[in-house]
């Protein structure tokens, strides 16, 4: 009989290769989707490279792996005993005790736990190594076409036209959670039409009534002015000044027409279908036009729309160029309206009022709700986060808040007095245990099905658009269909997903999510408080052909519970819920990480760590108010490494 060591060394090979032996076989169970920034357990220790890591990056993250072996008793190293469920693992059994697999594992950990001197403190090296790699690894210059909603406030405040016609283009899709990242903004035949047809009417309308909005800097005769409306034109449609070339051009265009407004309509329906009219400036190679990439970021990032003059005419005058500068222009236009109208589009994309508003409900079981209900869901939620953001409340208090913003259709489902105005600011009685977002109607409507709750959908919400943790799908193949509660079998929902739990293809996924979707069954699919899980149950005609009423039975709701990888984070409410997120670093992260991917038009990358960072600090700094959030976003990306400039005292004795 072999001795167990050579049985290892058999399986593991004379190359101890970690990138080719026990890497593929920890991916194949699914170790690297929890194990990172982004994955359920980013709160531990352990964070497997990016999927797209060189070979010799994986290898030294095998070798850094020695923090998680036992040298004395390696058998009993967590890095063995997680995986193999030995000892209590949120992400469940990965890898099978006595399989070949656990031979490779067990391999491994016996060379790690082998280690010392030189060897030892280089594989511990693995986080200088990763900060090293994180500091070179920065992200390709991106090229970002206008969103629907950049191009209509675009239009209104470059043409002054108030006709949004971005809302007849074909749809966008959302991508990591926004409808702005880069990876989904592709230019279909479709779109190019729409942009043609748009450009065509919005020049036509920008003269239809003569020179109404101000477009012609001059005295419309003469070919002096034709360039001067030009030069004016370009650079506030290109948001940068035209070369010479490019001036050339449109003055060659302008020149077909005989009559100055016939050619200056040509120019604008021109300039409209330019691709640095539709694409935004965000980078540039040339020096020149820097520091208008840097006014474009911040214009599009704090109003979703084009540079005013005195944002142009600081990127002129060198007033961008440093941190202080950024910081002094983003508060001089955060107390701009169109702040407002920016933070209003990202509220709307991160809790994805699209799902509600294009949602359906069972009228029969659900008759309060209506396309007006929904849209009411979506006020209160706006109104809701814009004054936290707008009155410089603590934004954690999005979660523990006990009060919401309701009209007369809100008030009946959360059962409380109408109030005399539309959306006034109205106290949560105490024995509804609502709080915050958690507590309002929108949240547990959109992740709710037409005909009942779902402990999947709110579970989901919660971890990804709250914890910013990503669940990875079910496996292809799988049956996700549960069976229905019989009139001879009823089943409250928690019961009914213990299925999830038998099923070892379902179990580790479900067991992230389910028991959170476990306390909000209080709520039914419109957000309305019961006591009991009703089912009812039909059972055919009277002799007139009028249906029969159903058969209603009323079961007792266990709603107990937890957010797996949060400690302490047992609740049977959103209340509850509300404030152990509110004090959850992975959740204050979240929040920077969130407003950092709709700004940016991109997941985050390594390289954005240290930026990500700064901000959070900025942000707990400040108590957590979302403005100095916005504010340290906006310097830290234009000056990574900078430290932040949070003056709270200051701050306050100025408001």
């Amino acid at each position: 009989m072999l001795c167990w060591m050579c049985l290892a060394w058999a399986a593991f090979g004379q190359t101890k290769s970690f990138s080719n032996k026990l890497y593929p076989i920890l991916k194949d169970a699914g170790c690297p989707a929890c194990h990172n920034s982004n994955g359920v357990a980013s709160a531990t220790r352990l964070h497997f490279p990016d999927a797209e890591a060189a070979p010799d990056r994986i290898e030294a993250f095998g070798n850094s792996l020695v923090r998680l072996v036992d040298h004395d008793h390696p058998d009993e190293s967590l890095l063995l005993k997680k995986p193999t469920l030995r000892v209590p693992h949120t992400g469940g059994l990965r890898i099978k005790p006595g399989s070949p697999e656990e031979a490779v594992l067990k391999a491994w950990i016996r060379t790690l736990a082998s280690l010392s001197g030189d060897d030892l403190a280089k594989a511990m090296k693995y986080g200088d190594l990763d900060q090293a790699a994180t500091a070179s690894g920065a992200p390709a210059a991106m090229l970002r076409r206008l969103t629907h909603s950049q191009y209509n406030n675009t239009v209104r405040d470059l043409l002054g036209d108030q006709t949004a016609p971005a809302n007849q283009f074909p749809p966008e899709d959302f991508v990591d959670g926004f409808k702005d990242q880069y990876d989904a903004q592709n230019l279909s035949p479709l779109l190019a039409e729409a942009y043609s047809a748009a450009a065509e009417k919005l020049a036509r309308n920008a003269f239809r009534n003569g020179d109404t909005h101000g477009l012609i800097p001059c005295k419309a005769t003469s070919g002096e002015c034709r360039d001067k409306f030009i030069r004016s034109l370009g650079l506030r449609a290109f948001r940068r000044p035209l070369d010479t070339g490019e001036v050339k051009r449109y003055t060659r265009l302008f020149a077909s027409e005989t009559e100055f407004m016939k050619g200056a309509q040509l120019v604008v329906e021109a300039m409209l279908q330019s691709p640095d009219f539709l694409f935004r400036l965000d980078t540039t190679s040339n020096p020149k036009w820097k520091p208008y990439a840097t006014a474009s970021r911040l214009s599009y990032m704090l109003w979703d729309s084009m540079p005013d003059a005195a944002l142009m005419d600081a990127a002129a005058g060198g007033e961008l160029a440093t941190p202080s500068g950024v910081e002094k222009m983003t508060r001089r236009m955060l107390e701009d309206s169109r702040a407002h109208q920016a933070l209003d589009e990202f509220i709307s994309e991160w809790l994805r009022f699209d799902r509600i508003l294009t949602s359906s409900r069972d009228r029969r079981r659900y008759p309060k709700f209506s396309r007006e209900t929904a849209v009411a869901m979506t006020e209160e939620a706006r109104q809701f986060i814009a004054d936290l953001v707008w009155s410089d409340r603590d934004f954690m208090e999005a979660f523990t808040a006990k009060y919401g913003f309701v009209n007369a259709d809100l008030a009946a489902i959360y059962g409380v007095p109408a109030p005399a105005q539309e959306f006034e600011r109205t106290d949560f009685p105490l024995e509804s245990e609502r709080a915050g977002l958690l507590g309002q109607a929108l949240f547990l409507a959109l992740s709710a099905k037409p005909d009942d709750t779902s402990l999947t959908g709110r579970g989901l919400f919660v971890r990804e658009q709250f914890l910013c943790q990503h669940v990875p799908p079910p496996p292809a193949g799988v049956n996700t269909n549960l069976a229905a509660s019989t009139e001879a079998h009823p089943q409250t929902n928690r019961e009914r997903m213990s299925e999830h739990v038998s099923n070892q293809f379902c179990a580790t996924c479900h067991n992230l999510i389910d028991p959170i979707g476990f306390g909000f069954e209080k709520f039914d699919a419109v957000g309305a408080r019961r006591d009991k899980y009703e089912l009812r149950f039909y059972s055919g005609y009277h002799g007139g052909g009028k249906r029969q009423p159903p058969k209603t039975v009323n079961l007792t709701m266990d709603t107990n519970g937890w957010v797996a990888g949060i400690p302490d984070s047992h609740f049977s409410s959103p209340r509850e819920l509300g404030s152990v997120l509110a004090k959850t670093p992975q959740c204050q992260e979240c929040m920077v990480k969130q407003y950092f991917r709709y700004t940016a038009g991109r997941m985050e990358t390594p390289a954005d760590y240290p930026v990500i960072h700064q901000a959070l600090e900025d942000f707990r700094n400040s108590q957590f108010r979302f403005k100095e959030l916005i504010i340290a976003l906006a310097r830290s990306r234009e000056f990574p490494g900078e430290e932040g400039t949070v003056d709270v005292a200051r701050d306050n004795q100025t408001r």
